[in-house]
């Protein structure tokens, strides 16, 4: 076989390998960039777009991210049957995942969404609300706050003002 003959199939197999390429990060990107709800990326991992919104599940619009170094916080919370939390608001923007049980939350004036297993929440922001366990069984979920540096991600109105 020739130098050339070689060198013409060594760059056509690099043609392939490059296409091969170029198709697994375009179904990949694709199926990241959240424009499908769920998306089978291969016979085993299945991509679910849980949330993707401007707004917080009242309706209300998010506010725009603080200036400050970003600081994102993951809490799991496990709150027992027939509990409830304080009033409470939360000044950054932060959303979340039921992952057990049932949870109600109640803004101060009112509003209420019913939380089962599985579903998503944006949450309120610089609004006072509260959870309760109307359920049987321990309610707990992942919460994700999208906060800065030194500033808190929770204030808890009660007698002594608590920042968490």
């Amino acid at each position: 076989m020739s130098h050339s003959t070689k060198s013409c199939k060594e760059k056509q197999n690099m043609r392939k390998i490059n296409l091969a390429i170029f198709v697994t990060l375009f179904l990949f990107i694709t199926a990241c960039a959240g424009n499908l709800n769920n998306v089978a990326v291969d016979n085993n991992i299945v991509i679910e777009q849980l949330a993707k919104t401007t707004t917080s599940w009242d309706g209300t619009t998010l506010p725009a991210y603080p200036e400050g170094q970003p600081e994102i916080t993951i809490l799991r919370i496990k709150i027992p049957a027939g509990a409830q939390l304080a009033m409470h608001y939360h000044p950054v923007i932060n959303a979340g995942v039921l992952i057990a049980g049932e949870l109600t939350v109640i803004t101060e004036d009112g509003k209420t969404l019913h939380l089962k297993a599985g579903d998503s929440i944006v949450e309120l922001v610089n609004k006072k609300h509260y959870g309760k366990n109307e359920g049987t069984q321990t309610a707990e979920i992942i919460v994700f706050y999208a906060g800065i540096v030194d500033k808190p991600i929770t204030i808890q109105q009660n007698i002594t003002d608590k920042r968490l």
